[in-house]
Formats: C-alpha cells, structure tokens, sequence
C-alpha cells in the first residue's frame, strides 16, 4: 500500500468519467475519452488526467494512455489490468493478435506464469516494460496474418489471439518466443484432441518456410499423430536443405533425413514430455 498517496476521492467530473467508462465496459481511456465524456478542452483534459493519476484513481500506461485502478486496492496507485488488454491497446488500430508463449497461456497450454506478453503485428514497434511486465512485438508480413480468432480474457475486453494450429506454427518458427521446442511439444500434448492436424499442415504450406514444415512434420511423427496424408503434404515440399530443430540450442545433434533436421534436441527428451 503507498501510504504517500491521497486518499481516492471523485469530484463531480472524475465521478462521471469513470461511470460513463464503467458503462462502456472500458477501464482503458485516453485523452480524447475524456474530452468526449467531461466536455473539457484538450489542456484542460490533460491536466485532469494528470490530478487522477497523481491522486491513484488512474494510473499511466505509457503517453495518452491509462487505466482505471480498482478502488478495492485502496490507497495503491499502481495498476495494470489484463495484460493482453494492454498489448491491444499498444497496437492501436493496426491489426494483430496475441502470439507465442502469451497464446499458450490463453490456450492453457502451459502450466508456468508469464512475464512476458508476446504480440505479432506488422508494425515495428519497441519493446516496453509497464509496473514489471514486458511487451515485446513480433513482426509479421502482413500476408502472414492469418490464423487467429477473438478470446474474451475478462468479463468485457476480448482480444484478437492466435488459433490453436497457429499458436503451434509460430512456435515451431519461433521456439525462442515460446520456450523453446520441449514447449511446443508439452502445450501440443496438453490440447492434443482440439488440434487440428490438417489445418496445421494448411498453415505450414501457407506460411512456407522449410524449417516449419520439417519440424511440423517430425513433431506429428514423434507424436505418433494419425494423419499420414498430412504427413504426406509436408514430405512433398521439403528440399534438400537441413534445419536444426530447435534455434535455441547449439547447432550439433544427429541428422534425420526423412524430415532434413538436425536434432539438436535429445529424442527422449522429447518422448519423457510427451509421457507427462
């Protein structure tokens, strides 16, 4: 508790601004919200935000952008809500959708907190640390901006989040962003009967990048999936070209020809986190 901070009392204006966003189903507001809600001029409105961010009802979220800190925390000043709320919100208007290790966590595909919050978008935008959270942003050509669905992470904000199949590609293209390949292959067996092999392998083609669809194809066979024609369709594109298997470790380990991998990741490893 920050015992420095007033205590957090509404005046006529603060008390119908947060009404009004409670109504909307909104705990994120910006500049323009309020000049909207409270009929103030733009310098007026800023330094109305800043009295609420001094006085602990709203806390800055980065220039522009802030949250409605719960009164339940009391005298605490400090608030950053949903954090994939927060990601969209870092986004903007562009389009994008929650990836990696943060589309694992929604999908319950891991059994570990996250403290890094992953978001694909085709802009290039910094990463940013907020009240102990990282936000990294992956950049994406915008063709390669398919495969997601809205998710409802709280009782009114939904976000845009990677499909379960995409959510496996990326992480097969990516394993750095997800903990590496022994991730993958735990969240897969975690959800393994609301995966669709065919439209991961629809994916891999689309995407087609030749380390994807080698990985894509020795996970389905090591899982034992039923899917031989899937398999098939992978087999079709390969070159002659090797790829290791995981980016994350070194680039050593025995070459598997069927699928041109070099498996820098110990096969038992592999079969002990599928067993759990």
């Amino acid at each position: 508790m920050n015992k420095d901070l007033p205590l957090k009392t509404l005046g006529p204006q603060a008390a119908r601004l947060v009404a009004e966003l409670h109504e909307r189903g909104r705990t994120l507001f910006s500049h323009p919200d309020v000049e909207e809600i409270t009929s103030l001029q733009a310098k007026s409105a800023r330094n109305f935000v800043a009295s609420l961010v001094h006085r602990g009802v709203a806390t800055r979220l980065k220039p522009g952008l802030f949250i409605l800190v719960p009164f339940d925390l009391g005298r605490e000043g400090e608030y950053l809500g949903n954090p994939y709320v927060v990601a969209r919100e870092f986004v903007g208007s562009d389009a994008y959708y929650i990836s990696h290790a943060s589309a694992m966590d929604i999908h319950q595909m891991v059994t570990q907190p996250q403290l890094v919050v992953y978001t694909t978008t085709p802009q290039a935008i910094r990463p940013r640390v907020v009240l102990g959270t990282e936000f990294r942003f992956v950049r994406c050509k915008p063709e390669h901006l398919f495969g997601s669905a809205w998710h409802w992470v709280t009782k009114t904000e939904k976000v845009e989040v990677s499909d379960l199949e995409r959510t496996i590609i990326d992480g097969l293209k990516k394993s750095e962003y997800c903990g590496g390949f022994t991730e993958i292959v735990k969240g897969f067996c975690m959800r393994r009967d609301d995966i669709d092999s065919g439209k991961l392998v629809d994916y891999a083609l689309r995407l087609d990048v030749g380390a994807v669809i080698r990985r894509l194809g020795f996970l389905l066979e090591t899982l034992e999936v039923d899917a031989p024609r899937e398999l098939e369709r992978l087999q079709e594109k390969l070159t002659a070209t090797y790829a290791i298997l995981d980016p994350l470790l070194p680039d050593e380990g025995r070459f598997v020809a069927r699928w041109r991998l070099r498996l820098n990741v110990d096969p038992d490893e592999i079969a002990s986190v599928a067993r759990t």
